[in-house]
């Protein structure tokens, strides 16, 4: 498949549906896959922290064996319409896991089945990762490398950067109303369905990206490629960006896997008559759709994304401080996290837009595991334990979830010290604008 200068409507439909597929599916597991173990099941933070840190293990190695292996045989498709297929029945599969679906087959009492099933959401959630990360992060992924030019990248990454933001807003409103209406095992049947249609579709509508010859590299040899000091030192843009996005991320996992159960528990909305899909959809609509726009107008911009690079960061970081000051007063928590959200918006598709131009086109695969390591493993080991000892310290409160264990609420100093970690980046950012700049002048 030859790369086009103009992106043909069939390649644009792909990108939306399988990139919004793939994006709706993660928000769902990040977001709701906590709530649902927090509130449903009755997990604490720490399982909270153990169910991330596993999926983000898992994660890692997938994108980085399944990317490796799609480079070695040249095919991207069989891995994205297989993945998505059997991805969808893997969330399927999470409408039967239950206190009460696993006390009847231990013959105990849903109380008493509550650590069991904590430790099968976990299992679970990693065979899900697996398939996620085989279709998504490492298949489709590269294939949007294969098939994209310098010269529309920049609009595709544009549509990109929609997605997550569409796919967010759907996922707070629809499934955050739906699971309340239907339940959450009703959901998690649905959207399973969805994403396996999408798997389908996929093998009439897909072509495959991967059409030269074979490398001649060993298996074991592009596997262990991105680690390679010489690689490392040959591509430093490559790996700046990804010091920028590990700092980020870390930052962002030490709030993100709470702030579903931050507003539901700690902010007393019972005044105002609001609910939680209501606050989070008002804030990742607005939030969310200026840094959508925001990073059109700066990818398609002809000064480059160095300039943005700064402010992007300042929002981000100064929205959490302001989050954590605004404490129960609902009103406030919502500016300041719409501040915050733009900030995270602009960070993460500037970020993702430049590993994805410092990217070797004919390694995408190889290198999507360490884009993986940067993006996933790090963050999501290293942010939700701080978020747990945060909690374990500074927790104001706590409830009796309906098996009748007291569980701590999320105090706000998650948000600061998310702040403390994410003003890190702006070390390596320094560097980066150079590199920005560099590759800006070149053009």
């Amino acid at each position: 498949m030859e790369k086009a200068k103009k992106l043909s409507p069939s390649l644009i439909l792909n990108i939306i549906l399988f990139g919004f597929m793939g994006q709706v599916a993660w928000a769902v597991e990040n977001n709701f896959f906590n709530l649902y173990l927090y509130n449903e099941v009755g997990g604490t933070p720490d399982d909270i922290s153990n169910m991330v840190t596993a999926s983000s293990v898992v994660a890692v190695l997938t994108t980085l064996f399944m990317g490796s292996l799609s480079d070695k045989i040249n095919k991207r498709k069989i891995f994205i319409c297989g993945g998505y297929i059997v991805w969808g029945f893997t969330v399927m599969a999470f409408a039967l896991l239950s206190p009460e679906n696993v006390a009847k087959v231990m013959g105990t009492t849903p109380a008493m089945a509550v650590s069991t099933t904590v430790i099968l959401i976990i299992v679970m959630d990693c065979i899900m990762t697996f398939m996620g990360s085989t279709s998504n992060d490492a298949a489709f992924n590269a294939w949007i490398t294969d098939i994209t030019t310098t010269s529309n990248r920049a609009k595709t990454e544009s549509l990109l950067a929609l997605l997550p933001v569409i796919a967010m807003v759907a996922v707070t409103a629809a499934f955050g109303a739906l699971s309340g209406k239907f339940g959450y095992p009703a959901c998690f049947i649905g959207l399973g369905l969805i994403v396996t249609i999408c798997g389908i579709v996929g093998i009439f509508s897909i072509k495959e990206s991967r059409t030269g010859v074979k490398t001649t590299a060993s298996f074991g040899e592009a596997l262990t490629y991105g680690f390679r000091p010489s690689v490392i030192k040959g591509n430093k843009s490559l790996y700046i960006s990804l010091l920028c996005m590990g700092i980020f991320s870390v930052a962002s996992q030490v709030f993100f896997p709470y702030l579903f159960i931050y507003v539901d528990h700690y902010i007393d909305m019972a005044t105002l008559e609001l609910t939680i899909p209501k606050i989070l959809l008002a804030v990742v609509v607005i939030g969310g759709g200026i840094a959508a726009l925001v990073s059109i107008i700066i990818l398609s911009d002809k000064k480059g994304k160095a300039p943005f690079l700064f402010p992007s960061a300042v929002f981000f970081i100064v929205g959490l401080v302001l989050v954590y000051f605004a404490d129960k007063n609902i009103v406030w928590f919502a500016l300041a996290a719409v501040i915050a959200l733009v900030g995270y918006g602009l960070l993460m598709i500037m970020l993702g837009a430049a590993i994805r131009d410092f990217t070797p086109e004919d390694k995408a695969g190889q290198l999507q595991g360490i884009r993986m390591i940067f993006s996933v493993l790090l963050p999501m080991t290293i942010g939700p334990k701080v978020a747990a000892k945060v909690t374990e310290t500074f927790a104001q409160a706590q409830y009796l979830n309906e098996y009748g264990v007291a569980v701590d609420i999320p105090a706000p100093h998650i948000y600061l010290a998310s702040a403390a970690i994410g003003a890190l980046i702006f070390i390596p950012l320094i560097f980066l604008t150079k590199e920005f700049k560099k590759q800006h002048s070149a053009k």
